[in-house]
Parts: structure tokens; C-alpha cells; sequence
């Protein structure tokens, strides 16, 4: 590596001109080969031993910035690296400096990675000494395998196995027994809810509970705020809720670890985690283990960097190429969109996958990382483009590398793939009948209609990780999503193809009779759209209503009979409507699009071709990937059907693999003490301990 690094710095010296390996009067060659031998040497050295110190005293800087400050702090250590040279002839300009120092850094983390393939057992050797020094002085690790859980966001069940099946995931595809091999996993689907977007599964998941969280964005009229799933005051409050209800942490409450999550899980070690970011930042409650195990090694920051600039250019390229086809349906993907996709599939990804490694070697007991980039491309593009199959292929190569990682840990380890929901295909409700739900609404109500519709904001999961990572927890749509001043008028929101109306100037929530004797023509104006699917109100008569065309009105105690407009949306619609219409903040209308049970298709009322958060089509077919040492999430051909059940099933998961201590019943029926909790065999319990 010392003599590939004073090769390169040869080369750069002799073609930028600000870069000098030779004094003014010239020197033999000899001269300047030894010159850029102890400027190559230095600037190693300082890198292995001055950097990984530099990184720890900037764990408190914003993620972002800390990956734009290495380019400048790893210039300043070839400054420094020059300036100890014995020979006093090296000199270079500030700026190409910073140069300099990126190129050397990533063919030195090129040749690094080139000298490990070839040698395994000093790649082991290494492996092992780092999994010692991230041990550290801690407890020795438990003999029991650990269980890594990584969350593929916005897969559905139909896409994974199709991508499995076309080579486009070999990893997956080895492990289901797609190719030659034996399965080593087992493939189950799983149902979401009707809110079939992160905030609520990911919620149930990591925390037990989906009660009350009925969309991605939706009004509360005793706060008189909306609460955006993807906001990290929100997050934080939701969070707050599913810990008071269920009295329990959360499914990482032991030696666990969660890594790019809306939600922490109640783990320790926390990176990327959006439901923290409210908070200040400060020693406490910033996580130190996710950054800097990605950024103690500069050619980390250099190497995401360039493909972070990459993705960037593939974005724009994959969008003016489909303009100019002429491709249908298409949304706008200008503006900022860009930098989020390009942080989604790199950043995030990146400092996920090198976080859950070193949790891996470091022998944690349970991991949770969600790495978002499908779903961010999906969301744009469409869930069966070109352009997301080639992030699943990028997403295969992270669960091969953590395999990898497996095999030197410290602990065998188990590693559970699973999706929060699908995504279905689909033009926006805007683009097919051009207006929007919002302009539908007021129309229905007699309120002026505006001529150029406005469109609502994506509610990809991305945007606000990207703030929380550059420390700025700024609020979703800082003027659009204030909490609501009391008015006349509508509270129309938007959670991909499912709509929510509020009145805010009423306290509670409105009736269906209330809603006609304020509104006459508005359900039924809406009800009889064709872009609309079925409506869901509250009845003073039947206690809860589903409206679709033609006048059908349908009790929700009668759904299982006939089933009426919730017909296309196939089994388990009933269900989930009756189990939303109790929530106390569901919306006075409930509105959920058309969907086509032929091709699959949604109309999304929001900027998003491929779209999720209500009924209709792929997107509530999520999966769960396992593998086979552990038991069947269901049996008797029994359904998983919601994230609570999912959540159940992995804290079963974790008591095989004798992992957290986690409480088996319904912990509201007791109090904290007298919980009962899952015992490895062989251990005694303690209260006292």
C-alpha cells in the first residue's frame, strides 16, 4: 500500500500543477521518489493513527457535514504530512491539497480491499482485532446467537420474489431456494393495515402497538396539530404513545441497536434514528457507534462521496431519459430530488450497512436497520421500473456484505429480512382527472376551486432523514403542516392514495348527518367520483359507515356480508376499516382511492407513481424473510396479518435464540414489577437484579 500510495502521488504531482514534489531548482529523480515515499508514509500514518481521534471529537457534528469536513481535515493531514517530510521539497496549494488527499485516500482503501480479497486470513485477522477494540472493556459476549433484522422499505412480497426469480438478488435468491442451492430461509407474506405506510408498521414492529396511527399524515383536533409520521416531534410523540400503551421499551430493549429506523425500539445504540432528532444534540443523546464506525476511515467518506455524486448524475440521466421518451405516468423529479434519492441509496445505505457491521462485531444481541432506498426510488419511478430494479440489485450487495460479516463476529449470528409494506403502481388522482383532492373537497363543499392546483408533498421517508442527519430537525412542510387555526374550511391531507378530511372548527368528529346538514352535496360528490374508491364515515345511526357510487351505504357490522365498494380490495378490508374507524383521531372522511384489481393500479393523491398508505394492490403485501432455524411465523395456514402480529412473531424470534428478556403478556394487565418475562433456559430469575 506505502508503494501504491507513492506511486499515485508521483502521478498527481505530475499533473497539477499546484502540487510539488521538487524544489524550485529541481532534484533527481531519485530525490523526488524519496520525497513522495515520506509524504505517502506520513499521510498514512497520520490517517491510521491522527484520524480515527480527529472523527471522535466531531461525533457531536451532523453526519452530512462530518462526510463534507473529511475532504477539507484530510487535506490538512497531507499539509502536515508534507511539512514533516525531511527533505522540506514537497509543497502544495490548500485547495489541491484537499485533492490530493481524496484521490490517495480512495486508492489506498482500493488497494486495502484488493490485498484482503487475496489474502482471507489477514482480512480475518483484521476483522477479529476490531471486533476486539469495539468489545472493549465491556461484558463478555454471550455464547447464544444474536438476530440482525434488516428492514427493506417499501419491498413488497410480489417484487422480492420476482427479483429473486430474474437474478437481480442472488443473495435472497440463495437463500429461498431460488437457484441450485437448498433454502436456507423461509419466504412468508404478511398483510399490513389499512395505514400501510412506515410510520404505522415500523411503529408495530419495533414497539408493539398501530393503535391510533391512522395514515402518514393526519389532524388531531384536541391538539389542533397535524402529525406527519416522518416529522421527529411526531415520531418522538408516537413513540412516547406505543411505549405508554403497551408498557414496554420496545423489541430492541436488550443490547440492541437501531440504525436508520423512525423509531429507536428502545435501543441504546442509536444512528440515523428520526425519533431522537427533536432532541438537541448532545453527548447523550446522540449515538456515537453508527458514524464513527463508518467514518474512522476517510476512504469511507471519499468513496460515498463519488457515489453519492454518481447517483446524482444517474437521476438526472434516468429522468431526462424517460421526459424524453415520453414515458407514462411520470412525476416531477427536479428540483432537490436529486441530492434526497442520491442520499437515500448512498448515505443512508452506506453508514446503515458499515453501522450494523460493527454492531455485528462488536456482538450486540439484536439489530434493526432499515435501509429506505427502494422505496425513495419506487416512489418516483415506479415500484417495477428499471431504475428500482437496480437499487434492489445495490440492496442484495448490503445483505451479502453483512453476511460476510456474519462469519466474523464474535457470535453467530441469524439475519431476518423483512418490509414494512409494498408499493402499488399508479398515475396521480391530479394527472388523470386534474385536480386534486383537496380541489374536489372544496368543490363538494361550494368553496371556490383554485385554477392551478397545488400539489402535496411526497411522503417519502427520505426528506426529513436527510435533515435529521445534517442536524436540522426542521419540520415537515414548515408552512403547510402548522398546527390548524379553526375555520370554516376543510383540512384536506394526503398519505399516498389515501385521503383525509377534518373539519378543524369542530371539536369532535364529525357524523355522516352532521356532515350533510353542514355540507349536503359533499359525500355524495365525492362518493360518486371515479377516481374514488369507498368513503368511511362515522353514522349516528349505524355508528360507522362505508360509502361508495351509486348511494351504497354499508354498516360497518354488515361488511362481512356484502362487502359492497370494499369488494375490489379483497380480503381483510373489512377489517382493517372497522379496526381504523375506532381510532380517536380518524378523520371526520376517511377517503380511499380507486384501485383496479386487474392491473393492481392506485391513484395516489400524492406526487408518486408508485404509491402506499391505504387498501388496494400490492402495497399491503409486505414480506418476511427468516431463516429456517427459527419457527414458523404462523402455522395451519394460518395469515400474518398486521405489524403487531410481526412484532410478536420476532420477540418470539428473540427468546430462541435466548435474546432480550422481553415480557410475554399483555403488559397493561400489570404493572411494570410484576410483568412476566421470557427466561433463558438455564437462568434464574432475579427481580432484584
Amino acid at each position: 500500500m506505502w508503494a501504491v500510495s507513492t506511486v499515485t502521488m508521483l502521478v498527481l504531482a505530475g499533473l497539477l500543477p499546484d502540487f510539488q514534489l521538487q524544489s524550485p531548482d529541481g532534484d533527481s529523480a531519485t530525490r523526488i521518489a524519496v520525497t513522495a515515499a515520506f509524504g505517502a508514509g506520513a499521510f498514512g500514518l497520520l490517517s491510521a493513527l491522527v484520524w480515527p481521534l480527529l472523527v471522535r471529537l466531531l461525533l457531536l457534528v451532523p453526519a452530512l457535514v462530518l462526510g463534507l469536513l473529511v475532504f477539507f481535515l484530510n487535506g490538512a493531514l497531507l499539509l502536515v504530512a508534507l511539512r514533516v517530510n525531511p527533505s522540506a521539497h514537497g509543497a502544495v496549494a490548500p485547495e489541491t491539497a484537499v485533492v490530493v488527499a481524496a484521490v490517495m485516500s480512495a486508492v489506498a482503501s482500493a488497494t486495502g480491499g484488493a490485498l484482503a480479497v487475496r489474502d482471507d486470513d489477514a482480512y480475518r485477522r483484521r476483522l477479529s482485532r476490531l471486533a476486539d477494540r469495539r468489545r472493549g472493556a465491556g461484558p463478555p459476549c454471550p455464547s447464544g446467537p444474536g438476530t440482525v433484522f434488516v428492514q427493506l422499505d417499501g419491498v413488497g412480497h410480489d417484487v422480492l420474489r420476482a427479483a429473486a426469480a430474474k437474478g437481480l438478488m442472488p443473495t435472497v435468491a440463495r437463500w429461498t431456494g431460488a437457484g441450485r442451492e437448498p433454502a436456507t430461509h423461509r419466504l412468508t407474506p404478511w398483510r399490513t393495515d389499512w395505514s400501510s405506510q412506515t410510520g404505522a408498521s415500523q411503529l408495530g414492529i419495533l414497539h408493539g402497538s398501530t393503535f391510533d396511527v391512522p395514515a402518514f399524515r393526519w389532524y388531531e383536533k384536541d391538539s389542533r396539530e397535524v402529525m406527519v409520521c416522518n416529522r421527529p416531534s411526531s415520531a418522538a410523540e408516537l413513540q412516547r404513545r406505543a411505549v405508554e400503551r403497551t408498557g414496554d421499551g420496545g423489541l430492541l430493549t436488550f443490547d440492541g441497536a437501531s440504525r436508520g429506523n423512525l423509531f429507536s425500539g428502545g435501543a441504546d445504540e442509536q444512528a440515523l434514528v428520526l425519533s431522537i432528532a427533536v432532541r438537541r444534540r448532545s453527548r447523550e443523546t446522540r449515538s456515537r457507534a453508527g458514524y464513527f464506525a463508518y467514518f474512522s476511515d476517510p476512504a469511507n467518506a471519499v468513496r460515498t462521496a463519488l457515489s453519492f455524486v454518481a447517483e446524482v448524475g444517474r437521476e438526472i440521466g434516468q429522468s431526462t431519459r424517460a421526459r424524453c421518451r415520453k414515458v407514462r405516468p411520470r412525476v416531477s423529479r427536479g428540483g432537490l430530488y436529486p441530492f434526497v434519492r442520491a442520499f437515500a441509496t448512498v448515505v443512508e445505505r452506506d453508514v446503515v450497512v458499515a453501522a450494523v457491521m460493527g454492531d455485528m462485531l462488536a456482538g450486540r444481541t439484536a439489530v434493526y436497520a432499515d435501509l429506505v432506498a427502494y422505496d425513495e426510488v419506487a416512489h418516483h419511478s415506479g415500484p417495477h421500473s428499471r431504475d428500482a430494479e437496480q437499487v434492489l440489485r445495490r440492496l442484495d450487495r448490503s445483505l451479502a456484505l453483512i453476511e460476510q460479516a456474519a462469519e466474523h463476529a464474535p457470535r453467530p449470528y441469524r439475519i431476518v429480512v423483512l418490509s414494512d409494506h409494498g408499493q402499488s403502481p399508479g398515475e396521480t388522482f391530479q394527472a388523470r382527472y386534474g385536480l386534486t383532492l383537496a380541489d374536489l373537497v372544496r368543490a363538494g363543499c361550494g368553496l371556490p376551486v383554485p385554477r392551478r392546483a397545488r400539489r402535496t408533498r411526497s411522503g417519502a421517508e427520505a426528506r426529513n432523514t436527510v435533515r435529521a442527519a445534517m442536524g436540522r430537525p426542521v419540520e415537515e412542510g414548515a408552512g403547510q403542516h402548522r398546527p390548524a387555526t379553526p375555520g370554516a374550511e376543510p383540512l384536506v391531507l394526503a398519505s399516498g392514495n389515501l385521503g383525509l378530511v377534518s373539519f378543524p372548527d369542530v371539536p369532535h368528529r364529525m357524523s355522516r348527518e352532521e356532515i350533510d346538514a353542514r355540507h349536503p352535496a359533499l359525500l355524495t360528490t365525492l362518493a360518486n367520483h371515479p377516481g374514488i374508491g369507498f368513503l368511511l364515515v362515522r353514522s349516528e345511526e349505524h355508528g360507522g359507515l362505508v360509502l361508495g357510487a351509486r348511494g351504497a351505504e354499508i354498516p360497518l357490522d354488515r361488511l362481512d356480508e356484502d362487502p359492497g365498494p370494499l369488494a375490489p380490495f379483497g380480503p381483510g378490508a373489512a377489517d382493517a376499516v372497522r379496526r381504523t374507524h375506532s381510532f380517536p383521531h380518524t378523520a371526520d372522511i376517511m377517503v380511499n382511492s380507486f384501485h383496479d384489481p386487474a392491473d393492481g393500479e392506485v391513484l395516489a393523491f400524492e406526487e408518486q407513481i408508485g404509491s402506499h398508505g391505504g387498501l388496494g394492490g400490492a402495497q399491503s403485501q409486505a414480506f418476511l424473510l427468516s431463516p429456517a432455524e427459527f419457527s414458523p411465523p404462523v402455522t395451519g395456514g394460518a395469515e400474518l396479518v398486521g405489524a403487531e402480529q410481526v412484532h410478536q412473531v420476532l420477540r418470539r424470534w428473540l427468546r430462541e435464540s435466548d435474546g432480550p428478556q422481553v415480557p410475554l403478556d399483555d403488559p397493561r394487565s400489570t404493572t411494570a414489577e410484576d410483568a412476566p418475562f421470557a427466561v433463558p433456559d438455564g437462568v434464574v430469575q432475579d427481580k432484584s437484579a
